[in-house]
């Protein structure tokens, strides 16, 4: 079984965990950081050694880290490569987190890392496919019946669980409003991307309007034939 390791901060982090127990068999393991942290920290390493971290999240085969700051993630690389970790995800983008450190980090244990500003936007890489083969962008299976949608399968979903989310406001909803209705099913759940910009919760929105039309489509076809 591929374990997960999640690093939550304040309210960041809790919903993948939840997600993650309710709609995948990954076992997960968790650990936070302060949800308020100094804009600099010069010592991470002694600043992590004080607090405690429960290290045992490291016991993981890919770690999802939610420390948002700069300072910090990279530490929590350093410790998740010495610690044999295969993958680190960092949520936020780039404006969290230190790229280039990052990659360097990356080198020195081979250890993939992807920094990305959602997580239903997540690479294919193999190395972070036990996840992303559950949680990443939507995968759907639509059943239709006299011009509505009957039922959403999710075969994959985000991380956040907007997805399912999703999938219950759709029911009943007539096939050619149904696209629309996703992205703005998507926009009204309460996901922590970033809003007012054209990526972030518009670029979620998107992904699932796409997938939702996708499998219409395909449900279609399948009726037809």
């Amino acid at each position: 079984m591929t374990n997960i390791g999640v690093i939550t901060r304040g309210k960041y982090g809790k919903r993948l965990i939840s997600t993650l127990l309710m709609h995948t068999d990954l076992k997960v393991f968790s650990a936070e950081v302060p949800e308020h942290l100094p804009e600099f920290i010069d010592e991470p390493e002694e600043f992590l050694e004080q607090m405690a971290m429960d290290r045992t999240v490291f016991n993981a085969d890919i770690v999802v880290t939610y420390s948002l700051h700069p300072d910090l993630t990279p530490q929590i690389a350093h410790m998740a490569g010495k610690a044999g970790v295969g993958a680190l995800i960092v949520p936020g983008g780039a404006s969290k987190a230190p790229v280039k450190e990052l990659e360097q980090i990356s080198k020195e244990y081979g250890m993939y890392i992807e920094v990305d500003d959602i997580c239903c936007n997540l690479s294919s890489n193999p190395a972070i496919s036990k996840f992303t083969d559950r949680l990443s962008s939507p995968l759907l299976e639509i059943t239709i019946h006299e011009g509505k949608v009957e039922q959403v399968n999710i075969i994959r979903g985000a991380p956040c669980g907007s997805t399912w989310h999703m999938a219950e406001g759709l029911k009943g909803v007539s096939l050619k409003d149904a696209p629309a209705k996703a992205g703005l099913l998507i926009q009204q759940y309460p996901c922590r991307a970033v809003r007012g910009n054209k990526g972030g919760i518009h670029e979620s929105a998107k992904l699932h309007k796409d997938a939702v039309s996708k499998a219409i489509e395909q449900a279609i076809l399948k009726k037809e034939h």
